[in-house]
Order: structure tokens, then C-alpha cells, then sequence
């Protein structure tokens, strides 16, 4: 079996554009699709698709690891996200291929389930980013209560929330005394029998962070995430030693390599790898051994569309330290005329795929009509109009 073509295709998802990776093979009907959305950065991770198609072509699609190490290593500078976006999508799709070629579904070829379900989670509003990122300037609860409890109603034991706002290196009791408003609210309605998780985008610094972690600590928050930037590992580390609740991070490093620094140091109780950027399947199977090793759990991250949450589901099923999923988007609910056939849910659950391969089905003819449209991610300004993270 051999690779004759790889491909992409773009579709427009409101704030986002999703980019998916289509693996042709010689073999009549068989080929494999991934998932490599970058956020704000579609038209760079589509050319490096492109760079690494040559070196695929005519290479055996079942030698996963090879093409893998073959991708990663010969572009001598070792790359970052963007490149590493193009060869997780394209390593989706080897398994994809993989899959249907055996008739298996991938997680029965990454050591088969050790669940029978996948729990998980979303924001809140249910994956409309403005609901995210509107709501955390209104000063009434309300809001975020209603929200909270629409995703309760839809079946959800678990939601996300977006309730720090953007602090300075140091702060005055407001931003700490909002934050515990509305977590004390959310918390009120939903009851003990929901799990919150507090997403802080990166956006505190270890003093604001630490700060931030003690005055949620009695509302009993899953996890709180990100709450400093990404790049000091230390600075992270100094946050989970102080902080009263458990800690999460990683959606913004990629391969094992980078990962390696947070379990060393200890920096997290729970790593957040994301399977369109990390390195794809194989990879994020890697960190999660590593992460066992330190009795650290998994929540993969997943904002984006459905090849990236059937991915995700496939390595959840097969991962013995995973514990929750993020699924921002009702699953089957995105875009079901580019893929009519996705992953399915209940109670709060994803259900295993019986389908061989991901899973999933894609018609690239309906994806024309949601072509891509330039978007922006969120510019905050601080109030003296310095640019701050978001």
C-alpha cells in the first residue's frame, strides 16, 4: 500500500477555521482523514501540510511511527506548533487508514479500552465562544447561571468557566472578590453533583494566580487551568506547590519532549495535551505514560471539530490515567453536512465508536459551502492600553 495524495480542506466555524487533513491511498476507497486546526494560524499550518506532502508520497501508510519520526526529524530545526499542527492532522489520518484497513476502530489498535464510557465536559454556551468570552465582563451572575445551567439541562455533569479576568502583576481586591462572586453563584445553582473547572487563559502572575486559586479553594473548583503563561515552567510549578485545588495546563505544549519539563518539576496534577497540536495519536499516548509514571491525570484538550473529538475519544478509551474530556460543541451537532457521521454521547458520556478507523465521515463537496473566512482571537488592553493575555 502506498500514498498517492495528501490533502486539505478548510471550513469555516464562526471565530475559528477548522483545517482536515484527507491521506490518499492506492488501495480503491481507502483513505484516512485528520485534523490539524490551528487557531488564528490556518493558511501557515495548511503550507506546512503541503512541505511535508513529498516526502510522504509513495510511503506505506501502516508504518505510523516511521512517518512520524520521518516528518519530525527532517525538518532539522525542531518545529514548533505550527508544525507540529500539520503532522498531527496527518497522523490522525494514518490511523484513520490503519483502522479501516484491519476493520477495527483505532482504540482497539492503541491497546484496546480500559472504559466503557468517556465522561466530559463544556463551556459555558456550549462551544458559542461568545458566550465564553462575553459573559466574564458582566457583573451579575445571572448570566453565567443561566448558562451553567442550560449545559446541566442538555445532560453534563462537568462545565468550564472563564470567571478570572485579566489582572496586572499585581491587583486590588476587585478582580479576587468578582471572581468568587460568580464561582459562589455557579456553584449555588449547579450543586455538588457538577464538576466546575476554571480556565485562566494564562492570563495571572504567580502572586495573582496563587491569590486567585485560595479564593475559589472553598467552591471546590475540579481544576483550575492555565493560570499562568506558559512559557516558566518554574512560575507554574511555584503556583501548584501553594495552590489549595488542583492544577491543569499543557494545551499549549507540544510532543513529549516538552512535556517531559512539567512531570519533572512536578508543575500539575493534570495534563491537558491537544491531539491537532501535540503530535497526533501515537504521541499523546506517549505523554500520557509518561504522565502515569507521576500519577498525573489526562483531560485532553479540545476545542475544535469533529475528526479532533473522535480522535480524542479513541485515545480516552484507551488511556488508564484519562479523566474527563473536553467537548465544547453538543457532539454530532457541528457542522453535520461536512461530517454526517460523528462520535455519540449520552447522559453526559461518550459512547465507543463501533465504526473501523476514527470513525467518522467526511464529504468534502458539502465543506464548500463554509469556506475560509480571515478571523481574529480576542485583543485585550489593560486600562492603561498595554496589550495583555486574553
Amino acid at each position: 500500500m502506498k500514498i498517492t495524495a495528501i490533502k486539505t480542506c478548510v471550513v469555516n466555524a464562526e471565530m475559528r477555521n477548522w483545517v482536515f487533513v484527507k491521506v490518499e491511498t492506492d488501495q480503491p476507497g481507502l483513505y484516512g482523514w485528520g485534523e490539524a486546526s490551528l487557531e488564528w494560524k490556518t493558511r501557515a499550518v495548511v503550507g506546512a501540510i503541503e512541505d511535508f506532502a513529498p516526502m510522504l508520497i509513495g510511503e506505506d501508510p501502516r508504518r505510523i511511527e516511521f512517518l512520524y519520526q520521518k516528518m519530525y526529524r527532517q525538518s532539522f530545526w525542531r518545529v514548533g506548533v505550527i508544525g507540529l499542527s500539520a503532522i498531527s492532522g496527518i497522523e490522525q489520518a494514518l490511523w484513520d487508514i490503519r483502522g479501516k484497513e484491519l476493520g477495527q476502530p483505532v482504540y482497539a489498535l492503541l491497546g484496546g479500552r480500559v472504559r466503557d464510557k468517556v465522561r466530559m465536559y463544556t463551556h459555558l454556551g456550549g462551544g458559542d465562544m461568545r458566550a465564553v468570552y462575553e459573559t466574564q465582563y458582566s457583573a451579575d451572575p445571572k448570566p453565567f447561571v443561566d448558562l451553567a445551567l442550560a449545559v446541566v439541562a442538555k445532560g453534563y455533569t462537568a462545565v468550564k468557566v472563564l470567571i478570572t479576568p485579566p489582572t496586572e502583576s499585581l491587583n486590588g481586591i476587585a478582580a479576587y472578590r468578582y471572581a468568587e462572586k460568580m464561582m459562589a453563584a455557579i456553584r449555588e445553582a449547579v450543586g455538588e453533583n457538577v464538576d466546575v473547572m476554571v480556565d485562566c487563559h494564562g492570563r495571572h502572575s504567580v502572586a495573582n494566580a496563587i491569590e486567585f486559586c485560595r479564593v475559589l479553594a472553598p467552591y471546590r473548583p475540579y481544576f483550575i487551568e492555565e493560570p499562568v503563561p506558559p512559557e516558566n515552567v518554574d512560575a507554574l510549578a511555584e503556583v501548584r506547590r501553594a495552590s489549595p485545588v488542583p492544577i491543569a495546563t499543557g494545551e499549549r505544549r507540544v510532543t513529549r519532549f516538552e512535556f517531559r519539563e512539567l512531570f519533572e518539576k512536578q508543575a500539575c496534577h493534570v495534563i491537558q495535551p491537544d491531539l491537532c497540536h501535540c503530535g497526533g495519536l501515537w504521541e499523546a499516548k506517549k505523554i500520557a505514560a509518561m504522565a502515569e509514571a507521576y500519577y498525573i491525570g489526562v483531560a485532553p484538550h479540545n476545542p475544535l471539530g469533529p475528526v479532533s473529538a473522535a480522535a480524542c475519544l479513541h485515545l480516552d478509551l484507551a488511556v488508564s490515567n484519562f479523566g474527563v474530556q473536553e467537548m465544547p460543541r453538543q457532539p454530532g451537532t457541528a457542522l453535520t453536512d461536512v461530517c454526517p457521521v460523528q462520535i455519540k454521547w449520552q447522559d453526559g458520556y461518550l459512547l465507543p465508536p463501533t465504526r473501523p478507523g476514527l470513525g467518522v465521515e467526511f464529504d468534502a463537496g458539502a465543506a464548500r459551502a463554509h469556506p475560509y473566512r480571515r478571523s481574529q482571537g480576542p485583543l485585550l488592553r489593560r486600562e492603561d492600553g498595554a496589550f495583555t493575555n486574553w
